[in-house]
């Protein structure tokens, strides 16, 4: 799951591909000066520099690799780790990986401001779990390269291979203060987001992962089976979920909110470029909880501040991580394609959570300060106990 949607814990895809594009106009309009003099100027000094590598550069050049790097440049220079370039190949292993399952080693992965590429969780089943990942493991070094603060699109791509193939990989492992290598097998495997269990007093437990297209049918069908089985309350545990796509974070809501606002997201100027509701049609009417921390970024964010702010349920956790943009994947005319953040989304009160995450309402640390739940025992979890204690008492 080493991809570019993962980047900086997560992204959201699905604005209207129309306002979106109105967008890029705009930004494409803007760069220019009215008599054409930035565009002289650029082509003048790209000639220059070619003329230098085709004169003095030893080696052999690639020319359709010059061409990408000119195309992630300009997206580079947005200054904005959300926004970037597909290559054709890129963008439909993108879209293969939203499907519901892709070949890869199977971990979610963030890039913190330090750059450094951090594993959340390896996948229950999957390579990564079964050679002995963990997460809060630290990339430093995949087949012969060593990662210096390259950016994590680099080290997805590094990453990614063929089905049966192996990768070299070697972390940093925080607990034991030592480097740990692997070699992992590349497979397909399947993007298993949500998962379900009842705990003891008839109280149901919903992990969700990672949102993905069919992620709001399979936590829609978990919430449902509970209900038959008389569920005395639910709690979602959305912590170290980096987000994924928005549509299906809608739809959750949309399950368990009364009718009203869900999200609202705006442009750079402050208008209203769409408004998504929850209808009438079904609504949950069940005491819940929303496990969150700060690795709960993105859409897992757009669904704690929709609970919160509508009193649907109550937050248990620390802090989430504060990623209240919006980027939208636009296919370009030869396959390949660009994500550009075009938006900011403000919860159903109208609150601004970019760099400034939700705070809870119950603030519950790990023991030992533990910034991610993946590796907390059961019996050990305060948040989970928290969480429980409320249900029970409602």
């Amino acid at each position: 799951m080493f991809k570019k949607r993962c980047l900086a814990v997560g992204l959201i895809c699905a604005l209207c591909m129309s306002l979106a594009g109105c967008d890029y106009e705009i930004r494409k309009k803007s760069a220019l000066t009215s008599d054409g003099v930035y565009d002289k100027e650029v082509e003048k000094k790209v000639e220059e520099i070619n003329g230098y590598i085709d004169a003095y550069f030893y080696f052999e050049t690639d020319e359709s690799l010059q061409e990408e790097a000119v195309y992630d440049g300009i997206m580079a220079g947005l200054d904005d780790p959300y926004s970037v370039y597909y290559t054709e190949e890129e963008f439909n292993e993108l879209m293969e990986e939203n499907s519901g399952e892709y070949v890869g080693v199977g971990a979610v992965v963030t890039q913190g401001a330090d750059k450094a590429v951090t594993i959340v969780r390896p996948i229950p089943g999957s390579p990564a779990e079964e050679a002995g990942l963990m997460a809060e493991d630290i990339v430093v070094q995949v087949g012969d390269v060593e990662i210096i603060d390259q950016d994590l699109s680099t080290v997805v791509d590094m990453i990614r291979g063929e089905e049966g193939t192996t990768v070299y990989i070697k972390v940093y492992r925080p607990s034991i203060n030592d480097y740990v290598e692997f070699d992992v097998t590349r497979r397909v495997v399947e993007n298993v987001t949500v998962y379900a269990e009842m705990l003891d007093g008839n109280i149901g437990y919903i992990q969700v992962q990672q949102f993905y297209e069919n992620t709001d049918e399979e936590f829609i069908a978990a919430v449902k089976d509970m209900q038959s089985k008389n569920v005395k309350g639910i709690i979602v545990d959305m912590r170290d979920n980096p987000g994924g796509l928005l549509t299906s974070v809608v739809n959750m809501c949309d399950f368990i909110m009364d009718e009203g606002p869900i999200l609202t997201t705006k442009d750079k100027t402050g208008k209203v470029i769409q408004q998504y509701d929850s209808t009438a049609e079904e609504s949950l009417d069940i005491p819940m909880v929303v496990l969150v921390n700060g690795n709960s970024a993105s859409a897992s964010e757009i669904f704690a501040g929709a609970m919160k702010d509508t009193g649907k349920a109550e937050l248990v956790g620390t802090t989430t991580f504060g990623k209240g943009i919006v980027q939208s994947v636009l296919p370009l005319s030869d396959g390949t394609a660009i994500k550009l953040t075009v938006a900011k989304y403000f919860t159903p009160a109208g609150h601004d959570i970019h760099e400034a995450g939700i705070e809870p309402n119950y603030v519950v640390e790990l023991p030992d300060n533990k910034e991610s739940a993946v590796n907390v025992e059961r019996e050990n979890d305060t948040q989970l106990d928290k969480a429980m204690y409320i249900i029970n008492n409602k």
